[in-house]
């Protein structure tokens, strides 16, 4: 049974999977053999490939049983599952929530780099699980720490997390018998990276999920709950412009014109004033934002940069304190777990429609222009 959220208009979306069996885990050859699921969804020739049998995997539809070995090409590093995982090591919320939110909570033997608390919704699924309330660091773990937890499955929220620095190098995983793995919509490469990201994008990775732990009726139950809940959303009508604020005070970093954040404005009816940079982050320069002199700042709040802080510095600062958003106090907030393609991606157009639509812009409550 999947966990239950609230019918308001609330969104939960879904992403990263993870790969890799008890036993052998080997690296295999280009294949893409598996029950519905399909590789990244790309820009370029991959994509070309790709698109059409992800775009069927979105539909959540099937949900015929896994044939394992399941071979998956994982932002241009393919492996092979030979059975369902059963004990996952999780890096970020997007990764640990995707399991939460299909009923795998069993499977996550431990998680590290969490950005905040699960949501309201999954805190029952994440009840009694000691590896979800007590993360291994607050950072991607070192080697040591993975391999002291024998995973058959590392399950990356970024390509990042994967490397000798941090949870280990992927070939080297491999020997080890430790697949590794990382959802399509969190890929860089520039013929995995989706271009741009789209809700479709989002529950084909769950789908992808679903099949590699050969649970696709949770799967697809979800994608339909999210995708009701997608639908059922009003968005915002006034043509207002907005800031997607996620960190950095000299040079400002924020939600570009590709990634989760453009996705989640354009759903809200927002237009973002950074969608002309072709990236799904980007430094932008504060020049710029009092040029846009946005009618909506959207701040992402996290441990270690908090909405509160962004705020004080906005305030603050003689370039920004003038800006109308800032003078009105026109900020939406969105925990940092939120902004990521994930399971809390849906929730997140909810909540900025809902916060969005109690600020008053204008005389007239229409865009100040």
């Amino acid at each position: 049974m999947l966990p239950s959220r609230p019918c308001a208009p609330r969104r939960t979306l879904a992403r990263l999977a993870t790969l890799a069996p008890l036993a052998l885990v080997t690296v295999a050859a280009f294949t893409l053999a598996a029950c519905t699921a399909s590789s990244a969804p790309a820009t370029g020739n991959a994509a070309d490939s790709s698109s059409s049998s992800r775009a069927t995997a979105s539909s959540g539809t099937s949900t015929s049983a896994t044939t394992y070995p399941l071979t998956l090409d994982s932002c241009g590093f393919e492996v092979t599952v030979d059975a369902a995982p059963q004990r996952v090591l999780t890096i970020k919320s997007s990764t640990t929530e995707m399991l939460l939110a299909l009923g795998l909570s069993d499977r996550i033997a431990a998680t590290a780099f969490l950005d905040g608390p699960v949501p309201e919704w999954l805190s029952d699924a994440a009840a009694g699980n000691d590896a979800v309330a007590s993360p291994l660091s607050t950072q991607a773990p070192g080697a040591e720490a993975v391999t002291e937890v024998e995973p058959d499955l590392v399950y990356a929220g970024w390509e990042s997390n994967l490397t000798a620095e941090s949870a280990g190098d992927r070939g080297t995983l491999a020997t080890l018998g430790v697949a590794s793995y990382v959802s399509p919509s969190a890929c860089k490469g520039e013929a995995y990276m989706p271009d741009p990201l789209t809700f479709d994008d989002v529950f084909a990775d769950i789908t992808e999920v679903g099949t590699i732990f050969d649970v696709q009726a949770s799967a697809a139950e979800l994608v339909a709950q999210q995708r009701a809940e997608l639908e059922a959303v009003v968005p915002d009508e006034r043509g207002l412009t907005a800031l997607w604020y996620s960190s950095g005070t000299d040079i400002p970093y924020v939600g570009a014109g590709i990634g989760a954040p453009q996705m989640i404005m354009e759903a809200a009816g927002l237009t973002n004033v950074a969608a002309d940079v072709h990236d799904t982050w980007t430094p932008f320069g504060w020049e710029d934002v009092v040029a846009a002199d946005p009618d909506v700042i959207v701040l992402v709040d996290a441990a270690w940069n908090t909405a509160d802080s962004k705020i004080a510095m906005l305030e603050e600062n003689p370039a920004t304190a003038n800006l109308n958003a800032v003078q009105e106090q026109r900020y939406v907030v969105i925990p940092f777990a939120a902004t990521e393609a994930g399971v809390r991606n849906v929730s997140a157009v909810s909540d900025v429609v809902e916060q969005v639509g109690a600020l008053t812009v204008g005389t007239d409550d229409s865009a100040a222009g």
